[in-house]
């Protein structure tokens, strides 16, 4: 909900704190609430109830939807984010995070410095945090989403802490949940009391959601739950640091990028960006970055892309370090296409793009990639060249005309059948008599994007008296309810 908060008040859209708002996601009957605002939940309604049902308590709720998948990315970059507290953090589940502050904690000042500490740094970043710490990751997560107290100090105080607790703070399913607690074992306590050979027989073969036993185990330390802590991406950087300022990097250039270009080959891995750092002697910093349509790791290319850039930069009183990264890092083989096992990098189509798109900016160049629509006109488009590998579309199987017109030009056309095809048309001032013709391509509007009434597409290649082939459409169908008569129009030129 906070992330969502942020993004409509960056675009000025931000609802009155007095509305009800609930984001809903899609369910087995119906979207239900995923997050709801303070005021939402003062009205009664929380997180998997049914959106119908909650109106019905609240009719002024206002809804919206959901974007969990981005959620996720946004908790994946806070995992990383976090460790500048502890080098082991993990993903725990849709809402929360694991640390492993063993060892780290009196860096700090001490458990209770450290939970201040992360409890303001993401209060800085818009965030409202459960915070607690505890020698295992159940009990943890247990006191964080349940427990009064934020903090259990020794192994022997984890049975007292968690004892109060609902038998949701074992982290249970649903099922599990209601059936211990049609059972009387509404507390972790009162699960701890029953007999240990009776919950074995009862849940011996349930899994790790579905057993009391084994979370409680888990929670009292006594079965092994370690954080398998995501790696972070390596950072291919390389620095060059001066004795006395200087104002000109060029000269520096070629071996920061072969330095570069040997670390990410010793890795496997190729770039699609460099960026590149002067720190000026007066506190100043330059950035100037460059971009590949290709990943690669060719250090006198990438030098090349620097050789109208560098100019740019201000030295004023100088600089004395320099500093570059290789950005959008991603796997990258060797390949072999000589008989000599060498590679025949000469003549790149690639390297070219990358040295006029550096010279003239990244818009200047640009390449044709597909859209997904039958429409003509809408499945081709133009994008940047350095972006267009990531935004093609699905192919177009069927023949289209080597030339098509940005606008089609309308014709006047005579026919022997109103539904066929025409039998002459006058074009750019001239007549043009059919010889032979194929067709009709019929192609429906995209409902989802043109207007109400738009007419469908009948397309014919035909071939004039001069051996011309022409692609041309009829507009609309006689008395098809949406306009007069049909119009023809020219799209295009086959070779």
């Amino acid at each position: 909900m906070e992330r969502w908060s942020r993004v409509v008040e960056r675009q000025g859209n931000a609802p009155p704190d007095d509305i009800p708002l609930v984001l809903a996601r899609e369910g087995h009957h119906g979207p239900v609430v995923h997050a709801a605002n303070r005021m939402a939940r003062q009205n009664g309604i929380h997180p998997g109830a049914r959106v119908v049902d909650m109106r019905a308590i609240c009719p002024e709720l206002q809804v919206e939807y959901a974007d969990p998948a981005g959620d996720i990315a946004a908790l994946d970059r806070l995992v990383l984010w976090a460790r500048r507290w502890c080098p082991w953090t993990v993903r725990d589940g849709t809402d929360g995070l694991i640390l492993d502050t063993t060892g780290s904690d009196h860096l700090l000042g001490g458990e209770a410095a450290m939970l201040v500490e992360m409890e303001t740094q993401l209060s800085l970043l818009g965030l409202t945090a459960q915070l607690a710490v505890a020698p295992t990751w159940g009990a943890a997560w247990a006191l964080a989403r349940f427990g009064p107290v934020r903090s259990i100090s020794g192994p022997d105080d984890v049975a007292i802490k968690l004892g109060a607790l609902p038998v949701k703070a074992l982290r249970l399913d649903a099922d599990t949940v209601l059936l211990l607690r049609r059972l009387g074992l509404k507390t972790i306590g009162a699960v701890m009391d029953v007999p240990r050979l009776s919950l074995t027989r009862r849940f011996v073969k349930a899994e790790l959601n579905s057993n009391p036993l084994m979370r409680l185990d888990q929670a009292f330390g006594k079965l092994a739950e370690p954080v398998a802590s995501v790696d972070a991406k390596p950072r291919f950087r390389v620095q060059s640091r001066l004795a006395e300022p200087i104002f000109d990097p060029t000269p520096y250039l070629p071996e920061l990028c072969e330095n570069l270009c040997a670390a990410l080959k010793q890795a496997g891995q190729g770039c699609r960006r460099l960026h590149l750092t002067v720190y000026r002697t007066d506190g100043d910093v330059s950035h100037v970055d460059v971009a590949t349509s290709a990943t690669t790791r060719n250090p006198g290319h990438l030098h090349s892309l620097f050789r109208d850039k560098v100019e740019r930069i201000k030295p004023g009183f100088g600089f004395d370090l320099i500093t570059l990264e290789a950005g959008g890092v991603e796997e990258m083989q060797e390949r072999q296409n000589r008989l000599d096992g060498g590679s025949d990098d000469d003549l790149h189509l690639t390297r070219l793009v990358d040295r006029l798109s550096a010279k003239f900016g990244p818009r200047a160049v640009t390449r044709p990639v597909l859209r997904e629509s039958h429409i003509p006109e809408r499945a081709e488009g133009q994008v940047a060249a350095l972006a267009a590998l990531a935004e093609t579309g699905d192919v177009v199987t069927k023949e289209r005309p080597l030339r098509l017109f940005d606008h089609p030009e309308e014709v006047r056309v005579l026919y022997a059948v109103p539904e066929g095809p025409p039998a002459q048309f006058v074009w750019r001032w001239q007549t043009h008599r059919v010889v032979c013709y194929a067709g009709p391509e019929r192609i429906a509007p995209e409902w989802w994007k043109d207007r109400p009434g738009t007419r469908l597409r009948d397309y014919f290649k035909v071939e004039n008296q001069m051996g011309q082939r022409i692609w041309l459409y009829r507009e609309g169908l006689h008395e098809d309810g949406r306009g007069g008569d049909p119009r023809w129009f020219v799209h295009g030129c086959f070779a």
